[in-house]
């Protein structure tokens, strides 16, 4: 038995396999060893999962765990070292980043480039095996070009200095009862700051009807295009793949901007999950 998560920073995927056959699915609330400590993951963890895998936890051979943050050896050690008492000391842990659980979604054993469009931005070009090149994203506060907390951040901006129609203006601050005191508390006090401005982008959704906000999301897929697809001309590979509520949600606007950066975009998913069983079932 094998237990396959996905995990970003809002949520975790999980999928119990025997044999080949998906036993169980559930969510999780989400995590990230950039902004919490060991001893906060276990307890999570305990809360979360112990219960739900109780029944097959002697039976686990293999726990693969996809994770936002598990890019250095240090948060990847963390994060093992977090989820080995949920699942005893039997199971081997394999802790990688959610970049490469994006790419082998996608492209499977195939080499492609493969980008990652959901609360935070991502991209690499995989040659079928491992990455073999990543422009770093660098966070939403100095990149994450498109992503859903850049997004939200953006239309914040738009909003308290008055870059949009002030109907839309009041309609946004009367709906999530916001002013700039309460912005600024949410934004540089409050913890997960991203969550909380990717939360926004469903206003983005719902009025993507409105010029000015079209553009705003039209400007942050050009970005991301921009500075970081081009990244990867030299590997002659036109055909971008793209998973992530964000990439899944506005993707009419973000095939847009491919096209007009010269790439096509081959595949885009909401969520890696259904990718990854199929990756591991191989």
């Amino acid at each position: 038995m094998i237990l396959i998560a996905d995990g970003g920073s809002t949520k975790i995927e999980w999928c119990l396999l025997v044999n080949q056959t998906v036993i169980k699915r559930f969510v999780t609330q989400g995590l990230n060893p950039v902004m919490l400590t060991k001893e906060e993951i276990t307890s999570r963890l305990e809360i979360d999962l112990s219960d739900k895998l109780l029944p097959w936890r002697d039976e686990l051979r293999s726990v693969y765990f996809y994770g936002a943050g598990c890019l250095s050896g240090e948060a990847s050690d963390m994060m093992r070292e977090a989820i080995q008492p949920i699942v005893g000391s039997r199971p081997n842990i394999d802790i990688n980043n959610d970049l490469l659980s994006a790419a082998r979604a996608l492209c499977g054993n195939h080499p492609g480039i493969a980008c990652i469009l959901g609360t935070g931005s991502n991209s690499c070009y995989y040659d079928g095996e491992k990455i073999v090149d990543n422009i770093s994203p660098l966070g939403f506060i100095l990149g994450d070009e498109g992503s859903g907390a850049v997004l939200g951040r953006q239309l914040i901006c738009d909003v308290l200095k008055h870059q949009l129609p002030a109907y839309i203006c009041e309609e946004f601050l009367s709906q999530y009862n916001l002013d700039t005191h309460t912005i600024i508390k949410r934004v540089y006090r409050s913890p997960a700051p991203n969550k909380f401005l990717a939360s926004l982008s469903l206003f983005i959704h719902k009025h993507l009807d409105i010029q000015e906000i079209r553009h705003l999301v039209k400007h942050q897929f050009d970005l991301f295009f921009k500075r970081n697809i081009s990244n990867y001309r030299s590997y002659g590979d036109t055909n971008v793949n793209f998973v992530g509520s964000i990439a899944y949600f506005y993707q009419d606007i973000l095939r847009e901007a491919a096209d007009e950066a010269g790439y096509s975009i081959a595949k885009i998913i909401r969520s890696p999950m259904d990718g990854l069983i199929e990756y591991h079932q191989s």
